[in-house]
């Protein structure tokens, strides 16, 4: 399925830009409509109750949190649409109020691709950390993650699959086609594969490498075998030794107590990422 409505979420941080410029190049490649989406978020103040006007500071603080909040999205949304404006893109601003990952799932629902921001230690903002992990389960679609440390105008020239056969592998890749379809350079990374009837088979990658190939893609096939080291490390450095601009892997993980908790393979990638990361689950 084409690549016809992406949403992207935007904020305050300096990381929104790119995720805005990468986002505009998407939506003229692929002729998509693009909403663009800002979440009020505002939490629970940390102040002393000790005496009867703590609740009247805290109603104060937060008043004075959102009206800040209620500013910084109007900057961003103008700039927003003078973008699209420039670049002649149809598209939409949203706005809403509550807790960030519940409402980017929800309105993710409804796009065919969701961009966020990588976790930024330094810049996180409320309901941000651990945001990739709650959208990935929540929302049902594929989820592009942008890292908070470079520049990212473009993806998709040169795509690195990190292909294990798996269930989570297999919905990662057919998210992707769209992008996988337009690569300049597509390669399939096995690391430390095993072989299975079950899963690799014979020759690890070799058989997604052939359905990428009946879908058009030109795909070379790697594997990496080092046991003692981590398979995020080897998917990793084989981004970085091809120049990567987009990784595409399966996202792994599971529910516990209502809250989502992420395989260490995607905790890894997610923390150490120096490309956007398509992941699905």
């Amino acid at each position: 399925m084409p690549l016809k409505d992406i949403l992207v979420h935007l904020d305050a941080t300096p990381q929104s830009g790119s995720r805005l410029d990468l986002a505009i190049d998407l939506a003229r490649r692929h002729e998509a409509h693009l909403t663009a989406l800002t979440v009020i978020d505002i939490g629970l103040p940390m102040i002393a109750m000790g005496d009867a006007s703590g609740g009247a500071a805290i109603a104060t603080v937060v008043d004075d949190m959102r009206n800040a909040s209620l500013a910084e999205a109007k900057r961003v949304e103008a700039d927003y649409r003078e973008r699209l404006r420039r670049e002649a893109i149809p598209g939409e601003w949203r706005q809403a109020e509550g807790m960030l990952a519940e409402l980017i799932s929800l309105h993710a629902r409804y796009a065919d691709l969701v961009i966020i921001g990588q976790d930024d230690p330094d810049t996180a903002i409320p309901g941000s950390v651990g945001l990739a992990g709650d959208v990935l389960f929540g929302a049902g679609r594929p989820v592009l993650v942008v890292p908070y440390a470079g520049t990212f105008s473009s993806v998709g020239r040169r795509v690195l699959i990190g292909w294990n056969a798996s269930r989570e592998s297999a919905r990662a890749v057919n998210d992707a086609l769209p992008l996988i379809a337009q690569a300049e350079t597509a390669c399939v990374l096995a690391a430390n594969p095993r072989v299975s009837i079950e899963g690799h088979g014979e020759e690890p990658g070799s058989d997604i490498a052939l359905h990428l190939a009946r879908h058009g893609v030109t795909v070379t096939v790697e594997h990496r075998v080092a046991p003692d080291v981590p398979d995020a490390d080897l998917v990793l450095n084989q981004a970085a030794d091809m120049t990567a601009d987009l990784l595409v892997i399966g996202a792994y993980g599971h529910s516990r107590l209502r809250e989502f908790v992420l395989g260490g393979v995607t905790r890894s990638i997610l923390k150490q990422m120096t490309v956007p990361v398509l992941m699905s689950h």
